[in-house]
């Protein structure tokens, strides 16, 4: 692990460079360094680690951790000593600060930690679900320990005095109501109250707007594609991560976990569990992505005994797998130097190439079972949304109006003919 400050801010100067980010954001990063910089002489300090990062956070912005509703100038500053910390540790840059540090108190609190123990290990939900349910129920316990209120105290005008002092957002407190009331529930059902107090938590009206996917042209994947200098080491390596993106839809997370067991290259076809849902999937390997494997094998990746495929090729990490960050510039960085059209107000990472696939799939009438096959969804609902984006298939589908011929149509009323 690099230790000595001025090695560590070359090797993150040489990323940044490297993942060509634009040059306003660069050089505002180099200046955040530098104040760290200027900090450390007055301290007399050379060797830097994450205590120091912190302690340098807290003295000069007043924490290290990431407050709720911090303006976006002030997560930077905090982002790019984060992007040392995270580079040390572990060779790439971590974008998340760590926020503010959730602490249950009292039987409430207890309850609470048990059953974010019980999401994690009877429901096994994700770790973004479980953090969303743990900010929920912090600011739900903290405020009947403020009140001095057990379960059995609760009452509606509690529970709505509670989300009105949280001035949610209308999904804000649509979430927040259902997370809560799935705590008290469970609170009932595991004797921690004597009555069902989910029963205060009233209904709302709320209705979720359903985004449409980003998407692009399938000439406007082939441009990025090509944009790839595919003689380079590095350039094997990000080819072959844009094919897995664009030809199969893969995710960031199974781009970074896929491994050498994953091929059957006698069957060619690769198989595995997707990380978000667990759902195993089958792929033909196709020759484009064949040849990109062995290309960047035989030529490109660095010797390492780890059994994910693709890895680092930066000094400080050599050989280790990537992060789901890291594909995502990956994506960008050939996004800016293909130039498509108006990428940096779009969606552009790899699930943006996801939701191109099915995309460009439907409008080649590829039948809505075989997309969501090779999207690796359950069920075709979820796939369904991409119907909405295809406006061409979409005319196609309507019915033709019928000519009305009736009398109705053309008698005069009190204001003429109609």
């Amino acid at each position: 692990m690099v230790t000595d400050f001025e090695e560590l801010v070359t090797l993150c100067d040489e990323e940044l460079q490297h993942r060509e980010y634009e040059s306003n954001y660069y050089f505002r990063i180099k200046k955040q360094w530098d104040c760290l910089r200027k900090w450390m002489l007055e301290n007399n300090l050379t060797e830097f680690n994450e205590e120091i990062g912190n302690r340098y956070c807290d003295e000069v912005f007043g924490t290290h951790l990431m407050p709720r509703g911090a303006k976006s100038c002030f997560r930077e500053k905090l982002r790019a000593i984060r992007m040392l910390i995270s580079y040390q540790k572990n060779g790439d840059f971590e974008f998340r600060c760590p926020r503010t540090e959730y602490i249950f108190s009292g039987a409430v609190g207890e309850t609470a930690l048990t059953y974010l123990d019980y999401c994690k290990g009877e429901l096994v939900l994700a770790e973004k679900t479980i953090e969303n349910k743990r900010l929920y129920l912090y600011n739900f316990c903290n405020y009947l320990n403020i009140k001095k209120l057990g379960f059995d105290d609760l009452t509606i005008r509690h529970t709505e005095d509670f989300f009105a002092s949280m001035n949610y957002t209308l999904a804000s407190r649509h979430n927040a109501a259902r997370n809560i009331s799935l705590f008290l529930q469970f609170a009932y059902d595991h004797g921690k109250s004597v009555k069902d107090t989910s029963v205060f938590i009233l209904p709302d009206n709320y209705k979720k707007d359903r985004k449409l996917p980003t998407t692009y042209e399938e000439e406007e994947i082939k441009e990025l594609i090509s944009s790839v200098e595919r003689a380079s080491a590095i350039g094997k390596r990000d080819y072959l991560i844009l094919l897995l993106a664009t030809e199969y839809g893969w995710r960031a997370k199974d781009i970074t976990k896929f491994s050498f067991d994953d091929i059957d290259w006698d069957n060619n076809v690769i198989r595995f569990n997707q990380h978000k849902t667990d759902v195993p999937v089958v792929f033909p390997l196709l020759s484009t992505v064949g040849n990109a494997i062995i290309d960047y094998l035989k030529y490109s990746r660095p010797e390492t005994d780890v059994p994910e495929i693709i890895v680092s090729m930066e000094n400080a990490n050599k050989g280790k797998p990537l992060s789901s960050p890291t594909i995502h510039s990956v994506v960008t960085k050939y996004m800016k130097r293909a130039g498509i059209k108006n990428w940096q107000n779009k969606k552009h990472g790899p699930h943006a190439m996801r939701h191109s696939l099915a995309t460009n799939l439907l409008k080649k009438n590829v039948a809505m079972p075989i997309i969501s096959t090779v999207m690796g969804h359950q069920r075709t609902e979820t796939t369904s949304i991409y119907i909405s984006i295809d406006y061409d298939k979409l005319k196609q589908c309507a019915l033709p109006m019928p000519v009305l011929r009736s009398p109705f149509y053309s008698r005069e009323g009190c204001h003429g003919k109609i």
